[in-house]
């Protein structure tokens, strides 16, 4: 079990450095240094955890698919407000941009998620058959 959180906190850390980093070089009004990356990282992870529980444990009694993932979008742009008003080497001009950045995040962080399942699955596989 720790190692199924393990790979899930690894894999959904680098998905938001490799959504962060891909937004630094798509964008113009996005900027990230590379102190700023590991802060802007780690805090955007935790508030989005954040974010992420209070929306679905407490707002919403039972959701579905596409409202959580609705909630998983309005919680990546949050984070990244938040993120970019504390993160001192992380700058983001203009409401567009921050709608970009929000979508190439979500989409980082879902594809973080998909390969964090496979990996899972992977290895419960490889248990079963060895």
């Amino acid at each position: 079990m720790l190692r199924r959180w393990g790979i899930r906190i690894a894999c959904s850390l680098v998905a938001i450095a490799a959504g962060l980093l891909i937004c630094s070089a798509a964008l113009s009004d996005f900027s990230v240094n590379a102190g700023g990356l590991l802060e802007a990282t780690l805090l955007f992870w935790i508030v989005h955890i954040g974010v992420s529980f209070l929306a679905l444990r407490v707002l919403i009694r039972q959701p579905s698919v596409a409202m959580a993932g609705l909630l998983a979008l309005a919680s990546t742009i949050v984070a990244l407000v938040i993120v970019a008003l504390i993160v001192p080497g992380l700058t983001v001009h203009g409401a567009g941009t921050f709608v970009v950045a929000t979508i190439v995040i979500w989409v980082a962080t879902v594809i973080g998620d998909v390969v964090a399942r496979t990996m899972i699955r992977d290895r419960r596989e490889a248990r079963r058959e060895g």
